[in-house]
């Protein structure tokens, strides 16, 4: 009788061992996701700026008349700089990947503006769009 009890108990301690085991497995990949998540909203939201940037140059030429050839080599150079980083994004926090889209999509409504009213206004667009990605991640992050 005591053999077996004994071995009950080493079978329940195994189990239970076992179960916090798999618990923390667990909880370690979230947070290795959740890491590589955060660092690649991090890498969109740096890229989405530095194109931001880049077409408000590009259109500001352009609306004046100005030559603007260089800018949009720069712009082009920006725009593919925020495939890779919205990609991860989407593999690795698909909760957010619409607001990430909304993000790329209203920098990208920067090109061909019909003035600078225009382009005040789809420069406050991607501003609040980048800040709503933030925010998305923020509330997914915090869940």
């Amino acid at each position: 009788m005591q053999t077996l009890i004994a071995v009950l108990g080493t079978l329940a301690g195994v189990g239970i061992t076992s179960g916090y085991q798999a618990r923390a497995a667990r909880t370690a990949r979230q947070e290795a996701r959740d890491t590589e998540g955060l660092a690649a909203v991090t890498a969109l939201v740096e890229a989405l700026a530095l194109h931001r940037r880049a077409m408000w140059v590009r259109e500001n030429l352009r609306l004046q008349g100005e030559d603007w050839a260089e800018a949009r080599t720069e712009s082009h150079s920006t725009r593919a700089a925020i495939t890779a980083p919205l990609l991860r994004v989407q593999l690795l926090l698909p909760a957010v990947a619409p607001a990430a889209q909304d993000a790329a999509r209203a920098v990208y409504a920067l090109r061909g503006v019909t003035g600078h009213g225009s382009l005040v206004v789809a420069r406050t667009a991607a501003l609040t769009a980048s800040d709503a990605l933030v925010t998305a991640v923020g509330r997914h992050l915090a869940a």
